[in-house]
């Protein structure tokens, strides 16, 4: 038996939505990879540094901002987690996506968050940049951008 399983986290059985009901037509699978400039990937994945940032000892806060930069990015939001730390008072958490996740983890005590978005399919992950940067106010944002899951 899966670990996972007591704590309602993961399924003996697949739910119905993902395998066809006998009698039915399997359809055809959707391929979430993208095509730009002639190089067909997974997703695009931001690694984001803000330096001298505010607002990164409050869980609440920064789990609306991570919900709505995976809104503006075209993401659909499946759940979320944040986890406050103590005594400084920092947070880490995840907002998972279908499209994949955002991540956050904050030093309030440094100023510094590190963010990790990664996003498949139609979504731009860089849609999501002005929001964190309204949130959490950095006076610098370092942008690391890296293509997953290159074909060939």
């Amino acid at each position: 038996m899966n670990a996972l399983s007591p704590l309602g986290m993961v399924s003996e059985t697949p739910s119905e939505n993902q395998t066809p009901s006998i009698g039915t037509e399997i359809e055809v699978q959707k391929d979430y990879f993208v095509e730009r400039d002639g190089v067909k990937f997974a997703g695009t994945h931001l690694l984001i540094d803000l330096w001298g940032a505010s607002n990164l000892g409050d869980p609440d806060l920064i789990d609306q901002a991570l919900r709505t930069a995976a809104e503006d990015a075209g993401a659909t939001i499946l759940h979320s987690h944040f986890h406050h730390f103590s005594p400084n008072g920092g947070v880490s958490g995840v907002v998972v996506l279908a499209e994949s996740h955002i991540s956050i983890h904050t030093w309030p005590e440094r100023d510094f968050a590190a963010i990790d978005i990664f996003m498949c399919g139609a979504c731009d992950p860089h849609l999501s940049l002005p929001v964190l940067k309204a949130a959490f106010t950095p006076t610098r944002v370092d942008l690391g951008e890296q293509r997953r899951g290159l074909i060939g």
